[in-house]
């Protein structure tokens, strides 16, 4: 008895959520969510940020789960080890047409995109492989993707930076000075705040 694996394509979506600020924004600004995120919660984090003409993106990963057992709060993530290269595709074909149907709407001046922990990942991947032209790469709380090529930061964005707290209990102190060097190694600006695994809203701010 032989067992063979196939595959076939089937109609898929992507949820996103949008917050604008002005009637004509002229930045527009991805911001992909972290491991085990909905964007209905993470965006709340950029509510009551105080900078003019900008429109906010956020997709949602298309994985969604239990974060604890069969039931209660659900999650979202971008990819997970397994069949990780069809979901790398898919994730930056869905961010692409997003990307194309926000552009029939808005003719933004600038824009910038915002990894936040497991979506920096996928925001570089994005970034380097997709349809999109950015002038701002922030990788926040992220490892840079280890498939991508060491100069392939020069092609994400005009820009690049990482943000990261110096608090982070997903990166000991030891590992926070690592990753910082590997990032700078990399010849990427990097920002540090006191804080853990969040978002800064200052920071933010002043990086904006």
């Amino acid at each position: 008895m032989s067992s063979i694996e196939g595959k076939i394509e089937v109609p898929s979506s992507l949820r996103y959520r949008t917050m604008q600020s002005g009637v004509n924004p002229k930045h527009l600004v991805y911001v992909l969510h972290g491991y085990g995120q909905l964007v209905a919660y993470f965006s709340q984090k950029f509510h009551d940020i105080p900078l003019k003409e900008i429109l906010f993106v956020f997709p949602e990963g298309r994985h969604r789960f239990y974060l604890r057992g069969t039931s209660g709060r659900v999650g979202a993530s971008w990819m997970t080890k397994e069949w990780r290269e069809e979901d790398i595709r898919l994730n930056t074909l869905a961010l692409d047409l997003l990307h194309a149907e926000i552009l029939k709407s808005h003719t933004p001046e600038k824009i910038t995109v915002i990894g936040f922990s497991q979506g920096g990942a996928t925001a570089a991947r994005w970034l380097a492989h997709g349809n999109i032209s950015c002038d701002h790469f922030i990788s926040w709380a992220s490892v840079y993707p280890p498939d991508l090529a060491i100069e392939a930061h020069s092609n994400l964005a005009q820009k690049n930076t990482f943000v990261l707290g110096t608090e982070d209990e997903f990166f000991p102190k030891s590992e926070q000075e690592k990753l910082i060097a590997d990032y700078q190694s990399k010849g990427i600006f990097t920002s540090r705040f006191e804080g853990t695994h969040d978002i800064h809203k200052e920071t933010l701010i002043s990086i904006l």
